[in-house]
C-alpha cells in the first residue's frame, strides 16, 4: 500500500487543525490540575496532550478507516498497542505534543507530529510547529521539505560532513543506561557544541534543515522518532541504530544516531559510544 501525496496532505492538515483547535488555545492557559506527572517530574502529560490526541485519532480514523492508531497517551494506558505496528497494513504513530515539558513551562518550543507506517516501515512524516504554523514533511523516496501556511515550501537538506571539532549536535544522554549515561557528558567537548531542546521534533527539524550535524537518542518511543528519522533520512542524512542496523519503530535496539553521512556517523559513534565502534 502506497501513501500518496494527497494522503500526506490530509495527515498534515489534521495535525495543523489539532494545533489550532486544541494545543494553542490551552498554551499558557492550563488550570491547576491540568498538568500531571507520568513517570517523573520531567515526564508530564497535560489536558492539551489528551485533547489533541483524541482529536487527531478521531480525524485519522475518519480519513483512513481501518488504520491502526498508536498515540503516546493511548499507548501509556495500553502498551500492547505497540505490538500492532509491525504487521499493520497502515498505522499511524501520534505525538500530540512533543516537548510537553516545554509546553507546560510556557516555553513556545513544541511540536505536533505523526508518522504513517506500512508493515512497520515509516513511509510518511509530519512535524508541525503550531506556534509559527509550518510543517516539516517527508515522504519515503520523495525527499523532505518545509511547508508554510502561505503555500510556499523549501527543500530540507542536512549539513555537509565536518571534522568533529566543527560539528554541533543534540542528544538526550540522560535516557541511556549506566555506565553510558554518566560517560556521555564527558565526551561532549570533542565537538563544537552539544545541546538539547527538550523536543525531538524541533531537534529533527533543525538537523534536517542543515542547522546541526548529529542527533543521539537513547529512549526510542516510536511517536518521538518515527517522524524525525524519516525526515532526516529523506533530507539526505545517515540514520542508524548504534549497532549499525536500520531503525525499526516496532523493534528498536539501544540508541539511535543520525549524522550527515556514513563517515561522519562512524566518527561520531566512535567518540560518543566507543563500545559500539
Amino acid at each position: 500500500m502506497l501513501f500518496s501525496r494527497q494522503n500526506h496532505e490530509t495527515l498534515a492538515a489534521i495535525l495543523a487543525e489539532a494545533g489550532r483547535r486544541e494545543v494553542m488555545p490551552r498554551f499558557r492557559n492550563l488550570a491547576e490540575g491540568e498538568i500531571r506527572e507520568k513517570r517523573s517530574a520531567t515526564d508530564l502529560v497535560t489536558e492539551a496532550d489528551e485533547a489533541a490526541e483524541r482529536f487527531i485519532s478521531a480525524e485519522l480514523a475518519r480519513a483512513f478507516p481501518g488504520a491502526t492508531l498508536v498515540g503516546e497517551e493511548a499507548a501509556a494506558a495500553d502498551p500492547a498497542l505497540l505490538e500492532r505496528l509491525a504487521d499493520a497494513e497502515l498505522a499511524f504513530v501520534i505525538d500530540p505534543i512533543d516537548g510537553t515539558l516545554n509546553y507546560a513551562s510556557d516555553l513556545p518550543l513544541f511540536a505536533v507530529m505523526a508518522a504513517a507506517l506500512v508493515k512497520g516501515e515509516v513511509v510518511a512524516a509530519v512535524i508541525h510547529d503550531p506556534v509559527v504554523e509550518d510543517s516539516a514533511m517527508a515522504l519515503r523516496g520523495e525527499g523532505a521539505w518545509l511547508a508554510r501556511t502561505d503555500g510556499k515550501s523549501r527543500d530540507l537538506r542536512v549539513a555537509p560532513g565536518a571534522a568533529p571539532s566543527e560539528m554541533t549536535g543534540m542528544m538526550s544522554w540522560q535516557y541511556f543506561p549506566e555506565p553510558l549515561r554518566s560517560e556521555l557528558p564527558g565526551r561532549m567537548p570533542a565537538f563544537a557544541n552539544v545541546s538539547s531542546l527538550r523536543c525531538c521534533g524541533h531537534e529533527y527539524r533543525l538537523a534536517a534543515a542543515g542547522n546541526g550535524h548529529f542527533l543521539l537518542y537513547g529512549r526510542l518511543s516510536p511517536w518521538d522518532h518515527a517522524p524525525g528519522s524519516l525526515l532526516y533520512a529523506e533530507a539526505g542524512g545517515h540514520v542508524r541504530m548504534l549497532d549499525g542496523s536500520a531503525y525499526e519503530p516496532a523493534n528498536p535496539t539501544l540508541g539511535l544516531l543520525c549524522a550527515p553521512d556514513r563517515e561522519s556517523w562512524l566518527r561520531t559513534r566512535a567518540i560518543l559510544t566507543p563500545t559500539f565502534a
